[in-house]
């Protein structure tokens, strides 16, 4: 089994939580976002759910991507940090965009949730490569 840091993958999923609070903000795709998947004003993120567990899900699902990655990263020995990035951005497109595209389109969500949603998860992981790599 390879190893892997425990500080790098803290450190990655820090920022991809980071990363995605500052995507899904007011200010930046939220607003597009939620118009896109159909939602008003008056509809309530996270369908109503405690949002203690609606954001603790969001933190253990980066926590997963993170660590995985982490152990694809360690498996492949790769020296050069942005190598860590290139191999993260390609995970993220080929099997988050990839997985994703089919549950959006058949959702009906449509390209633009796909987008942001697929948008975020895949520099998340170009990020978390960078940095599991340089702080091996």
């Amino acid at each position: 089994m390879p190893e892997v840091n425990v500080l790098g993958i803290m450190a990655a999923t820090a920022v991809s939580f980071v990363s995605g609070f500052l995507w899904f903000g007011p200010a930046t795709f939220f607003p597009t976002w939620w118009r896109l998947m159909g939602k008003g004003p008056t509809d309530v993120p996270g369908g109503g759910i405690n949002m203690g567990v609606a954001f603790g899900s969001v933190l253990v699902g980066q926590i997963l991507q993170v660590t995985v990655l982490a152990f694809i990263l360690s498996a492949l020995n790769l020296s050069y940090p942005l190598d860590g990035g290139l191999v993260g951005l390609l995970i993220g497109v080929g099997i988050v965009g990839g997985s994703s595209m089919s549950h959006r389109i058949f959702a009906g969500h449509g390209f633009g949730v796909l987008l942001i949603e697929s948008g975020n998860d895949i520099i998340n992981l170009g990020i978390a490569g960078v940095l599991l790599v340089a702080l091996r």
